[in-house]
């Protein structure tokens, strides 16, 4: 049978394309290697699936630091308002939550995975599992299907490879699409682990002196060997026995894979504070007036208002200030020592964990070589990219799932139209 479109791949982006590709007429099939469909949605925003963020289009691009300005085009054809009706008029009833995360309000990805499925069900969308795509086939440069491992062929007036990037490889996303994609004439950008846990050899850090202790409302910075700012991120963390992790260390770790890569470095300093609207100076002042008004008590339970209590005895140790010593005994050059501590905690960190270990991969389908208003190839006619196997990248909070749902709805409608334009056989 041949055909209108078929999707590889059946993860946000791909279930999204089968979507907005079968609403059209299209006659269309979902292959997927695996034993079951949406199985990285199923496990999206922690098990609740975050299905978009509701910030105006203009901060929802500031927070896809991977090629952001592409997703204009997909924007304008299917966009985080869109994508919330979508799923509200499939009756599921979306919440709100901080920094405008959209979730269903019963908590669970699995309704959301239930109800793409039935949807497309019910618009005749057919799907093989557990079956994988050796390569896809060409002629006169246009795409004409794939060739099965059992060397079964598949011919389709339009191919859409959706089968995301080498990140969470239990979901099925172990890089499969990008040999073809290379095959078919495109351009592959280095892959890189992004959102990701930061590693460090500091010695705290070996010493396990913080694992397990979370901070909040803090600021992280990521910093160039010579201490010139790249980016900070403003939030909540965790010390763990390998580095650092949570949401703003996730946001920092590209940044940290950069700037190794660019300087050629094997380490790169970090920047924690704990007050971001403080400088040292000012905090300095702060901890003077705690010694002239609390100087008696020792120095740990003056301050201990300053910082959680382990943390504190580090910064404590660091800055050679005895926690049993009364504050009017500490000398202020150790007062300054750590209002400097408290306020820029420098530490160096080493990488990040592998990108199999990432939530999401950097690098992909180089984006200049995608029609953005269409997700069809530059080289290849029929051939459409959509998700994380682009080089198209957002921090965690909503934001890839939205690039995923927005290039799988605009390639979805772009091969519909292109395919049924050809004549079937």
């Amino acid at each position: 049978m041949t055909y209108h479109t078929i999707i590889i791949g059946g993860g946000p982006a791909g279930l999204m394309a089968a979507v907005a590709a079968s609403q059209q007429g299209a006659r269309v099939l979902i292959v997927d290697k695996g034993k079951k469909l949406g199985r990285k949605l199923a496990i999206s925003g922690g098990g609740r699936c975050n299905v978009t963020n509701r910030m105006e289009q203009k901060e929802l691009i500031e927070h896809i630091p991977g090629n952001g300005r592409f997703m204009h085009s997909p924007f304008s054809i299917f966009n985080n308002e869109n994508i919330i009706s979508f799923f509200e008029d499939l009756g599921i009833e979306l919440k709100e939550e901080d920094m405008g995360r959209m979730f269903p309000v019963n908590d669970k990805a699995m309704t959301v995975v239930q109800t793409l499925l039935q949807k497309i069900k019910e618009l005749g969308v057919e799907i093989r599992l557990q079956t994988k795509v050796e390569s896809l086939t060409f002629e006169n440069g246009r795409v004409t299907g794939m060739t099965l491992d059992n060397k079964e062929v598949l011919e389709a007036a339009s191919v859409i490879v959706a089968t995301g990037g080498k990140s969470v490889p239990n979901t099925g996303s172990t890089g499969d699409g990008y040999p073809w994609a290379q095959a078919a004439g495109h351009t592959i950008t280095e892959l890189y682990p992004t959102e990701v846990p930061i590693t460090s050899a500091a010695s705290f850090i070996q010493d396990k002196t913080l694992q397990g202790l979370s901070l909040s409302n803090v600021a992280l910075t990521v910093y160039t060997p010579k201490g010139k700012k790249i980016k900070t991120h403003r939030g909540d963390m965790i010390f763990t026995h390998f580095g650092i992790s949570g949401p703003i260390v996730l946001r920092c770790s590209q940044y940290v894979v950069k700037a190794l890569k660019k300087n050629e470095t094997s380490t790169i300093p970090m920047g924690l504070s704990l007050f971001p609207d403080t400088n040292a100076e000012a905090m300095f002042q702060n901890l003077a007036g705690t010694k002239r008004k609390d100087g008696a008590k020792a120095a740990k339970n003056a301050l201990k208002q300053m910082a959680p209590e382990r943390l504190l005895a580090f910064f404590l140790e660091r800055s050679g200030i005895p926690e049993s010593k009364p504050l009017q005994d500490v000398p202020n050059d150790a007062l300054r020592s750590l209002a400097q501590a408290l306020t820029d905690f420098r530490f160096d960190v080493n990488g990040t964990l592998s990108i199999e270990d990432a939530f999401v991969t950097g690098g992909g389908i180089s984006i200049k070589e995608i029609q953005p208003k269409r997700m069809e190839s530059k080289i290849t006619g029929g051939l459409f990219f959509c998700g994380e196997i682009l080089d198209i990248h957002a921090y965690t909070g909503g934001f890839n799932i939205t690039c995923a749902f927005s290039t799988g709805y605009t390639a979805g409608m772009a091969a519909a139209e292109s395919s049924m334009s050809q004549s079937l056989s």
